[in-house]
């Protein structure tokens, strides 16, 4: 049995959970301040409001995080399996993480002139980039800091400590360095001549990312060489041969992996399409005040964590495709009803409804590829996992918004994910059970 190889974590502590989860309360920094909230929508409404042209600062947002997609479904199966190959998982996180962080910091010289708009766009595409592939050895820690028993849990700990770490930020700066009029804004009356308030913020999110990403490089060792059957000598290129070789011999020998790749990067997509344009419709169509959709998303991002410990429990008692496949058939469920009401106080109730569902689905998507994965390859097979979602990253927004246009109301644009979640759905049931985790196969 393999169960007392280094690499499956049977030696782990709570504290080394605490570490890992840490790294995702930190890259909520990133993701939730740099790319969702705060700095993106510096960049479109403030730094290039006067881009002349006929083509938007939004615009050239959009094709900047478009083109960092299409950078990630080319880099990361092979940087996930070349960091298995040379045992240097924790070295690999270390890296990328740190790059991460000196670019969220760069972004502190983009000021409010949209000259400085190129600059912003490039730090923020290859940071996406870098960031993207950062997790793809962190989730393949998952394994090392978990057991076959306990990874359920131990992933929804995981992702509730990311919500709840994009909470606290976002607080933290909105109050701090955003919210009020003037020239002066937040706790600490920064000024916002040229940005600096907004310029500071990127300071403050590149120095929470670097702290609460440093546990996880002390308390978590590093991958044994010898767990991957992938040669440390492969070269760069020669690595793609040997990708592709695997995943022919995956269709062939484990068409169970590849179905659920598939599978999952339909329902991923549908569910990052409920945070993508929940805002967007609690305005236009619910009439949520546009100030109160900030609250919102606290409430969804507690409601959200909360839903991921309790089914993180489940997952590990029932298996991940129990939980993926109630929680996608309740978010159906609660989005046709949505469909059919109006005002706030519906889209209060049956939108946090969806979010209680999100987290779980996400992270037992995590443990459902780490219990397919065997020993050595998940690096290449999280790699694999990110590629697959990049993919069909567009079909959310195009389907959102041609529903939307089609129907003449942004309220129809639900039809548009929830085809995206029935899809993945109907593709999930198709994939057999995990049964017993691979960690517990004969070496």
């Amino acid at each position: 049995m393999t169960t007392d190889s280094p690499a499956l974590g049977r030696d782990t502590s709570r504290g080394q959970v605490l570490a890992w989860s840490l790294w995702d309360w930190g890259s909520a920094a990133f993701n939730a301040v740099i790319v969702t909230f705060v700095f993106s929508v510096y960049l479109t409404d403030s730094v290039g409001e006067d881009l002349p042209g006929p083509v938007s600062a939004s615009s050239w947002l959009g094709w900047a995080i478009g083109l960092g997609g299409l950078a990630i479904a080319v880099l990361a199966p092979v940087t996930g399996q070349r960091a298995d190959a040379r045992g240097r998982r924790r070295r690999s996180l270390g890296l990328l993480t740190l790059a991460v962080v000196i670019l969220t910091a760069a972004l502190f010289f983009v000021h409010d002139d949209y000259h400085d708009l190129w600059l912003g766009l490039v730090l923020l595409s290859v940071g996406l980039v870098l960031f993207e592939l950062a997790q793809v050895p962190y989730f393949s820690m998952l394994r090392q800091v978990s057991t076959p028993a306990t990874i359920g849990r131990v992933s929804a700990v995981g992702w509730a400590f990311g919500y709840l770490g994009g909470i606290v930020l976002l607080l933290f700066v909105y109050f701090g360095f955003v919210v009020g009029d003037g020239d002066t804004r937040g706790f600490f009356g920064v000024a916002t001549q040229d940005g600096l308030n907004i310029r500071l913020v990127a300071l403050v999110a590149a120095v929470w990312f670097l702290v609460f990403a440093l546990p996880v490089l002390f308390a978590v060792p590093e991958l044994p060489e010898e767990v991957s059957p992938v040669s440390a000598s492969t070269g760069f290129l020669a690595s793609y041969r040997v990708l592709w070789g695997d995943v022919k011999e995956l269709w062939v020998t484990d068409r169970t992996t590849v179905t659920f790749l598939v599978a999952s990067a339909l329902y991923r997509d549908g569910l990052a399409g409920v945070f993508t344009f929940g805002a967007i419709i609690a305005v236009s169509v619910y009439d949520i005040d546009k100030d109160d959709v900030l609250i919102f998303g606290v409430a969804a991002n507690v409601v959200a964590a909360a839903g991921a410990l309790i089914a993180g429990r489940l997952d590990d008692r029932l298996g991940p495709r129990i939980v993926i496949v109630f929680s996608l058939s309740s978010m159906l469920l609660a989005a046709v009803v949505l469909l059919f009401v109006d005002g706030p106080l519906s889209f209060w109730v049956l939108g946090l409804v969806l979010c209680l569902f999100v987290g779980p689905a996400q992270s037992a998507s995590r443990t459902y590829m780490a219990r397919l994965t065997p020993v050595g390859k998940e690096g290449q097979h999280f790699g694999l996992y990110a590629m697959t979602g990049r993919a069909v990253s567009f079909l959310s927004p195009v389907l959102f918004g041609s529903a939307a246009f089609v129907f003449g109301d942004d309220r129809w644009g639900i039809l548009g994910i929830m085809l995206v979640l029935g899809v993945g759905l109907v593709a999930l049931l198709r994939v057999g059970d995990p049964g017993r985790d691979r960690a517990l196969e004969p070496a």
